[in-house]
């Protein structure tokens, strides 16, 4: 069984970087895609990026050009750096595997 433990977040000025991270633990093997979704208050959740387990990336267009996601596959462990953040990348972000494993969530907040 796979669990997802996430670090990074917190708060940044509007323009300022975070680095979250997703570590995968148990049978890692079994995944084939990992995917950052995002949940603001009174809004849906919504998808920012994937990867999958050969290294293609998708973004959601809100975030081109801005976030990178990446994984070390040595470590487990997937990324999402977030530059150039503007508030209303404030939100609660979860990394997911499909269809129905997700990590735990960190607040990502920026102050304009």
């Amino acid at each position: 069984q796979v669990q997802l433990v996430q670090s990074g977040g917190g708060l940044v000025q509007a323009g300022g970087s975070l680095r979250l991270s997703c570590a995968a633990s148990g049978s890692t093997f079994s995944i084939n895609a990992i995917i950052w979704y995002r949940q603001a208050p009174g809004k849906q959740r919504e998808l920012v990026a994937t990867i999958t387990n050969d290294g293609r990336t998708g973004y959601a267009d809100s975030v081109k050009g801005r976030f990178t996601i990446s994984r070390d596959n040595a470590k487990n462990t997937v990324y999402l750096q977030m530059n150039s953040l503007k508030p209303e990348d404030t939100a609660i972000y979860y990394c997911n595997v499909p269809p129905s494993l997700w990590g735990q969530g960190t607040q990502v907040t920026v102050s304009s």
